[in-house]
């Protein structure tokens, strides 16, 4: 059998293969129905402040084992669900981001600096719409890379970059998003430094608690859960309840923001937007296609690259941060892109590139006849007429999974994003116990502990005095996220270089990316001083 045999037999696994049901006799497969279910579920866990896709994944994957068993015939329905709930939550996750400045997600915290303020202005329904066009988008594309290219590039990324490198780009990333993110770069730098400094408590992998004081609780370091919902749910949280408690009943409710007379998201927004969405289209699948680094990168890159651009074509005119369109379709293209091109190195390489492909890694070991690796994508020699490759077939059958999620985003999800625009109108004082309630609802649920409770709480104390210090919680959040990746990187590097404490400095690239890094963190404090001086120099 040849790969388009296989590519048939994919494409039958996920449409008619164990129908639940029949539309005017065509039989409707239960990985089809599966996949449906996972996107609406996934749209409205994203849009929940609170909630995010890998958590409704993790909950939802050992009820799907229990269901369907371990047979290689779930295999495809267990994936189809979850691939479902992944895109769902990548288009949901701007909801809450725009509509109440609550992102669930790193990432969506870069839609919230636009998306907010253009929702403030009544243009709550454009943002949606700009947010939904470019998420679509940016996923549509890197789903396309990863069907055609998904062998080749994850190879040609692994020549490419080796250890070294990879430590390089991590430090250059961190340096970015310290440096750029936020009004101050010496607040970024410190919010950064908070943020590696708590990853770091716990076990390292010499397997002895660092810093810990002692405590039991916090041998195994801090949940990422708590910390990245902590600071970035409930610190937000309890600021809104602050400004409730200051401004008195006036302040308690969005229902008094005018919605605009031109909420459209046409030709003209398609033109303003369209160069952002295909830079950040390109950026997020680039970095999709890295293993272990994810859609924060990507975001942050992607936003950042289209801020440049904006200031260059646009001198003295309101930029980023704003309330700009092509802000939120900078940032929501390039989280989406990251989605398809992330499974490059779980089919082709098996490494997970974000918490999402771990449940898909997890599905695949959980239930078996599936090993993702390079011998997927090889046709073995057999006996005509049998299937040459088992697992070629599942392969195919998941991208048919992932079309079908895309045609779902294009369609239902549009129709999803007009009708959420009405929650602008829910009062602050309903919302607010709501958002608390689902975050510390999620966590016990995951965590099932009271400790997973304090320490959620603590930390959204912590974001909740950054917010106040005006001090973006951005960098923290990214770097607490990238800590680990940056340790296991570097211990490995330094492991395979023989001992080599100057490894960095020994690889072009690496020794690129960490000069970049530097070069980055001391422009962006001279531009800000620089702003500092100018007031004054206008004055004089």
């Amino acid at each position: 059998m040849g790969y388009w045999d296989h590519v048939w037999l994919g494409i039958v696994a996920v449409f008619t293969a164990n129908p639940v049901f029949e539309i005017f006799g065509l039989p409707i497969g239960t990985t089809l129905v599966m996949v449906a279910a996972g996107f609406a579920l996934g749209i409205v866990v994203g849009a929940t402040p609170g909630l995010a896709g890998p958590m409704a994944m993790a909950i939802a994957l050992p009820i799907l084992i229990s269901i369907f068993g371990v047979r290689e015939s779930a295999l495809l329905p267990v994936l189809g669900f979850l691939i479902g709930i992944m895109k769902g939550a990548t288009l949901g996750g701007a909801v809450p981001a725009i509509l109440f400045n609550t992102p669930g997600t790193p990432d969506a915290m870069l839609t919230a600096y636009d998306g907010y303020p253009l929702a403030q202005r009544g243009l709550a329904r454009k943002a949606l719409k700009t947010a939904h066009f470019a998420s679509a988008s940016g996923d549509t594309f890197s789903d396309l890379v990863l069907f055609s290219s998904a062998p080749v590039l994850a190879i040609a990324v692994e020549r490419f970059l080796d250890l070294p490198e990879k430590t390089g780009l991590i430090i250059l990333s961190l340096s970015f998003i310290a440096a750029l993110v936020g009004r101050s770069p010496a607040k970024g730098l410190i919010s950064a430094g908070l943020g590696l400094l708590v990853a770091y408590v716990g076990k390292g992998e010499d397997f002895y608690p660092r810093l810990s004081f002692g405590q039991e609780a916090l041998n195994d370091g801090f949940p990422i859960v708590t910390v990245v919902l902590g600071v970035l749910i409930l610190g937000e949280a309890f600021k809104s309840m602050e400004a409730l408690i200051r401004g008195g009943p006036e302040a308690s409710t969005q229902a008094k923001i005018a919605e605009a007379t031109d909420n459209r998201f046409g030709f003209a927004e398609l033109r303003a937007c369209w160069r952002y969405i295909r830079t950040s289209a390109v950026i997020g699948t680039a970095i999709g296609a890295l293993p272990g680094i994810g859609s924060t990168l990507a975001a942050t890159l992607g936003y950042a690259a289209g801020r440049r651009d904006w200031a260059r074509r646009n001198p003295g005119k309101p930029g980023f941060g704003t309330g700009r369109i092509e802000g939120v379709a900078a940032t929501e293209a390039a989280n989406s892109a990251v989605s398809g091109a992330n499974l490059i190195p779980v089919l082709s390489l098996g490494i997970p590139g974000n918490a999402a492909a771990v449940f898909l890694i997890l599905a695949m070991e959980s239930i078996g006849g599936f090993n993702p690796g390079p011998s997927v994508f090889k046709l073995h020699g057999g006996v005509t007429g049998e299937v040459a490759n088992p697992e070629l077939v599942v392969v195919f059958g998941i991208f048919a999974a992932m079309m079908l999620a895309n045609l779902l985003n294009w369609s239902c999800g549009g129709l999803f994003m007009r009708w959420v625009g009405v929650l602008v109108h829910v009062p602050k004082q309903l919302l607010l116990p709501v958002v608390l309630l689902l975050t510390l609802t999620a966590i016990y649920v995951q965590l099932t502990s009271l400790t997973a409770i304090y320490m959620t709480l603590g930390f959204g104390l912590l974001g909740y005095v950054m917010r106040r210090l005006d001090m973006s919680v951005l960098p923290f959040v990214i770097a607490f996220i990238l800590a680990r990746n940056l340790e296991d990187t570097a211990r490995q590097a330094f492991a395979a270089t023989g001992g080599d404490a100057l490894f960095l400095l020994h690889s072009p690239l690496a020794l690129a990316f960490t000069l970049t890094a530097g070069l980055v963190v001391v422009l962006a404090i001279r531009r800000a001083r620089m702003a500092d001086h100018e007031p004054l120099d206008r004055g004089h």
